[in-house]
């Protein structure tokens, strides 16, 4: 007998796919062609009213007088849209908070392409982020002192949104760092730190920072609301960002670290460019719903006497010569804020499949 005889493997045919009705094949399920059937119902009778409220009986022109017993008012976002972007914002000055949207806009799309990742990048942002700030205080020769209580609107939001992020993310990558370090005192101080920050709601840290926190310093000594709200932004998104960054951490094997460690790499230099990349790449579509949720959040500043895009929404509609049309002033800034959102969710799922870890 042939003990090395090797026998041909067997032919595994494709699966036969079993032929169905067709009709069915198209519509799934009764309870598929039921809910088709609602949805269209509904549509056919919420899209003429709505589109007849919109469009056709909408006031595009005049006054407050003008959109009474009418459709939408889009005469009040056409006065109203520079106080609702740029809140009490002085009206002579409001090509400056006007400049620094275009700033922000310009960096980020110049930061998109990954060819743009550099350190030229990143120090443009820093000297960005600081022009922005001089631009929105002014006292610099040729432009108007403005106070942060003057701040309000889309700059608010972006600004607070950019601050947080950037200094919060590398607090929470070394939150992470330190929770799961050998050393109990580290490991101590950042699960404190984390459980106390996720265990309260993000409003009632704005409200210790607005009430208690006046209370609390020295005579004499104030911290301006900006940044009373920049730290608990800080603060909280870098305890959300820690446990996301963990996740990632834990999901790299150990080989890692220590296929590195035999390459000769000293410790800093294994973090910062085989451990860390890897964890933020694997944690990056929970880290994308995490940074969605903190610029949502932005429009809870108005506990600390700020006025962000919602809140400067709010304030312009007590304006008494309109009639206070909510759904206009609440269907701008929605769109606003899906805009912010969405673009920066498509972005961050191009990210995922570029980098291998997404499916798409």
């Amino acid at each position: 007998m042939n003990y090395l005889q090797i026998e041909p493997e067997a032919v595994r045919l494709a699966p036969v796919r079993a032929k169905g009705d067709p009709w069915r094949s198209m519509v799934g399920s009764v309870a598929h062609l039921l809910t088709t059937l609602v949805i269209i119902v509904v549509a056919m009778r919420a899209i003429p009213p709505l589109l007849a409220w919109g469009f056709t009986q909408g006031i595009w022109e005049g006054d407050g007088e003008a959109c009474r017993n009418a459709g939408a008012c889009w005469a009040f976002l056409r006065v109203k849209m520079p106080f609702i972007l740029f809140g009490i914002y002085p009206e002579a000055e409001q090509w400056r908070p006007m400049l620094v949207v275009s700033l922000f806009i310009g960096l980020t799309l110049w930061t998109m392409p990954r060819t743009h990742w550099a350190r030229g990048t990143l120090l443009g942002w820093a000297i960005g982020l600081v022009l922005a700030l001089l631009l929105m205080a002014g006292g610099l020769p040729g432009l108007t002192p403005v106070p942060t209580s003057s701040w309000g609107g889309l700059p608010i939001t972006l600004l607070l949104t950019i601050l947080s992020l950037a200094m919060g993310f590398p607090l929470g990558v070394a939150l992470a760092l330190a929770r799961r370090s050998n050393m109990p005192v580290f490991r101590w101080a950042a699960t404190a730190l984390i459980e106390v920050a996720r265990g309260l709601p993000l409003l009632t840290l704005l409200f210790i920072a607005a009430v208690m926190t006046p209370l609390l310093l020295p005579a004499g000594l104030a911290l301006d609301h900006l940044l009373r709200a920049l730290i608990v932004f800080t603060f909280s998104s870098a305890a959300y960002i820690a446990e996301v960054v963990r996740g990632g951490l834990q999901g790299l094997p150990h080989g890692q670290a220590e296929a590195a460690h035999a390459l000769g790499l000293r410790r800093h230099d294994i973090l910062l460019t085989v451990i860390i990349p890897q964890a933020v790449r694997k944690a990056l579509p929970p880290l994308t719903s995490t940074i969605i949720v903190i610029i949502k959040n932005t429009s809870l500043v108005m506990v600390v006497g700020l006025f962000d895009l919602l809140s400067a929404g709010r304030l312009v509609l007590s304006d008494p010569a309109w009639p206070m049309p909510y759904a206009e002033t609440y269907l701008i800034i929605a769109l606003i804020y899906f805009a912010i959102c969405y673009g920066f969710a498509r972005y961050a799922l191009h990210l995922e499949r570029t980098v291998g870890e997404g499916k798409p």
